[in-house]
């Protein structure tokens, strides 16, 4: 190939020679004009990178326009650049921290003297514009650290960074307009390709989300290529503001927090606890059924127990400090698996007893730092619904084909859809990376196995094992944390699990770990937000509110409560205030049913009942009947 040219080779196989030092735009404007307006970046060799970097002699190419899926990740870093120039030329003053492309928009961090305020957001918004109409190139320029330092003389918060470059390692820095920043890049070519940004909020964020550090002021936003879509997604935001459990939580009467029990402890209110324990009484029938047995573990343990788990070495940032009793140091436990570990070894196993499913609503404490906790979300204690399954190698297969059966049966019934992420290693594990691939190939064959659509997570696994991670879709679109299934080979030969195996010898088992709704705290708040607090009938902490149209008719109405409640339905009476106070009250604190008597029902035996979100309209059923019907939607468990 001569030294001249560029060799390309496109996804369908075609082959095009540019000339000496030609970009990626080069080749999109060769391929035709309407490519290169709309290109803007490509995948070169693999690595997605700016459209006017030059191309190698001889390159694999992959031209990204808005309908890839990696153009909007690329157009939120470019937009966070762009924020940084708007907030840098009103803010000179302003030091610059990270920018990042997050996954429904992008950040930025500021070190300045006041926190931003809803004015100073409006502000900047119409600065982004000026920024995007002077349509600034994105111009990288590689630099070695000395260039770097003296570019960034003014801001400490780069030169920290700069700081923890390698000598000799590559440094980039990007310029758009009168800004530049240390950036790995890659951008969209110019301001310009961003028309649709929106700024949305501004909060602390610690430098490096480290609470010893300097609070930073954090600013929100997110960009899509079309109006239309940032439209739909405000319009979602919107949504999401009124489904927000910390609201609902409050209104409903569900949960509580105290700075006397502590930060990211959680408080179950009465109401709260019905639908806790309803959930708790569903998944027993449910896990029972598959052939799991309950057990309990204390919530403190020996440190020592954590030592050999590999906890102390892998997680010990995510613990609270170790308690010293008589000499010996105990934990808060982080996880019930060390504790099923010594249940299963406190006899004597045999092939035949194999699988053992050990099952526990265990509660469990993990130091989060005060900046991420957000209601029942994140919190610090939180009761898991862990299980551990014990089993022969061979065995392996069939019980992950159970573990997909048991988390589908359990989402259906809450009406979540879901995808599945295969999580690999981390770079911080245990174990060698042979065990691991081993582990990954069993998860990855039997999802495939059973035409399971899934995506990878690269680095996303336990430090024990690779897992299957379950992402429940709720009622707007959003992802939330669900299920997880992790094979684990290692802890196994960390605790020297065995089993007496059919030749008599003894061997080591195969450990899953799986939860189903994961943290009950964050499961339950992602309901509140799934259902906007309109629970199905059989997750209602009141289910029927009986409403006798006066007082004259309060003691049959109570007699029917009465009735109701010894039928198994959670049913109040109220009587006080007006009728229409009282169906306003019953529809905000969302009862399914209302069901109002007078003298034509009490006479006939009936009720009219009113549907929680059915406005006026009612129905007279004879009272039996709607008992009837309540007990079968609670039997069903329909999802509502």
């Amino acid at each position: 190939m001569a030294s001249d040219s560029v060799h390309v080779t496109l996804p369908d196989g075609k082959v095009i020679d540019l000339p000496a030092a030609a970009s990626a735009y080069d080749a999109a404007a060769a391929i035709g004009p309407g490519l290169a307006r709309a290109a803007l970046a490509a995948v070169v060799d693999g690595e997605l990178v700016d459209l006017h970097r030059p191309l190698p002699q001889s390159a694999s190419l992959r031209l990204i326009t808005e309908r890839d899926p990696e153009a909007l990740g690329l157009l939120r870093h470019s937009a966070a650049h762009v924020l940084a120039t708007a907030v840098r030329r009103l803010r000179p003053e302003a030091q610059i921290g990270f920018g990042p492309a997050i996954e429904d928009g992008f950040y930025y961090d500021f070190g300045v003297d006041e926190p931003f305020t809803p004015e100073d957001l409006e502000t900047f918004e119409a600065e982004i514009q000026a920024v995007i109409d002077a349509d600034f190139p994105f111009e990288r320029e590689v630099v070695d650290k000395v260039r770097a330092r003296e570019l960034f003389r003014d801001d400490a918060l780069k030169l920290e960074r700069l700081e923890e470059f390698a000598d000799g390692e590559t440094i980039t820095v990007y310029r758009d307009g009168p800004f530049l920043d240390l950036c790995r890049g890659p951008h969209v070519p110019s301001t310009g390709r961003l028309q649709h940004v929106k700024l949305l909020s501004a909060a602390g964020a610690y430098w490096r989300g480290d609470e010893t550090r300097q609070m930073l002021q954090r600013i929100y936003g997110t960009a899509f290529f079309k109006d239309a879509d940032l439209a739909a997604h405000l319009e979602r935001l919107e949504e999401a503001k009124k489904r927000d459990h910390r609201v609902l939580g409050r209104q409903l009467d569900l949960f509580a927090v105290d700075a006397r029990v502590g930060s990211g402890l959680i408080l179950w209110q009465p109401a709260g606890a019905i639908v806790r324990n309803e959930i708790e009484d569903y998944e027993k029938e449910l896990i029972l059924r598959h052939g799991y047995e309950l057990v309990y573990t204390p919530h403190v343990m020996s440190e020592r127990l954590f030592e050999i788990s590999g906890h102390l070495e892998n997680f010990q940032e995510n613990m609270f400090g170790a308690m010293e009793i008589e000499g010996a140091r105990y934990r808060a436990k982080p996880m019930n698996c060390p504790g099923h570990i010594c249940i299963y070894q406190a006899g004597q196993r045999s092939y035949r007893d194999l699988p053992i499913r050990y099952a526990e609503f265990g509660t469990v404490y993990r130091y989060e730092r005060s900046g991420v906790l957000h209601g029942m979300l994140r919190v610090r204690g939180f009761t898991q619904d862990d299980a551990h399954v014990f089993c022969t190698e061979d065995q392996v297969p069939s019980e992950i084909e159970a573990l997909l059966d048991l988390v589908d049966e359990m989402l259906t019934t809450f009406g979540y859809p879901y995808t599945i992420e295969l999580a690999t290693r981390p770079e911080k594990a245990m174990g060698s990376e042979e065990v691991w691939d081993h582990a990954i190939g069993q998860l990855r064959t039997v999802l495939e196995s059973r035409g399971l659509p899934f995506d990878v997570d690269e680095g996303g696994g336990a430090f024990y094992g690779p897992k299957l991670d379950f992402k429940l879709i709720d009622a707007i679109g959003r992802k939330w944390q669900g299920p997880t299934v992790q094979l684990d080979f290692n802890l196994p030969e960390r605790f020297g699990m065995e089993y007496i195996g059919e030749d008599n010898e003894r061997h080591r088992p195969v450990m899953l770990h799986r939860v189903l709704v994961g943290s009950m705290e964050r499961f339950v708040g992602g309901l509140v937000e799934h259902y906007a607090g309109a629970f199905p009938v059989w997750l209602s902490p009141e289910q029927v509110r009986i409403l006798p149209i006066s007082e004259q008719f309060s003691e049959p109405a109570s007699a029917y409560v009465a009735e109701l409640r010894s039928q198994g339905i959670r049913a109040s009476l109220h009587d006080r205030e007006s009728l229409n106070y009282r169906i306003r009250e019953a529809e905000m604190r969302k009862v399914p049913y209302m069901g109002v008597m007078g003298e034509r029902e009490v006479e006939n035996g009936t009720v009219a009942v009113r549907r929680r979100g059915g406005g006026r309209k009612q129905e007279v059923l004879d009272r039996r009947v709607f008992a009837d019907q309540v007990r079968e939607e609670i039997r069903t468990r329909g999802s509502g």
